[in-house]
């Protein structure tokens, strides 16, 4: 998915766990975060909260990209934070599209 993603033109940072998807998100302040809700350390949940709480990280968009996805799912994502949710396997052409409508609407701001 790194690879497509970087062919649409998005610039990809890599986390394989939650607290270094969170630290990564610090450093890198992206404009969108494509989260896995399983992860170790930290679910996604978690990330997605801790950045919603950092005000410099408020305007990032959040993506949940999870195989978790009853209506439950759904709503828990949008309570930690999320923005956005998209079930596993992801359709390549639907995310990229999905990139593109979030960083559009930002930038419209």
């Amino acid at each position: 998915m790194k690879d497509a993603l970087e062919l649409g033109d998005h610039e990809v940072c890599l986390a394989h766990s939650g607290p270094e998807g969170l630290a990564t998100a610090r450093v890198f302040r992206p404009d969108v975060v494509v989260c896995d809700i399983g992860l170790p350390g930290m679910d996604g949940y978690e990330v997605a909260r801790a950045i919603r709480a950092d005000p410099a990280q408020r305007g990032t968009k959040l993506v949940a990209l999870t195989g978790y996805a009853s209506p439950e799912d759904r709503q828990r994502a949008r309570d930690a934070g999320f923005d956005r949710h998209l079930g596993k396997p992801p359709d390549l052409d639907a995310l990229l599209q999905m990139l593109d409508e979030l960083v559009r609407a930002e930038a419209s701001r």
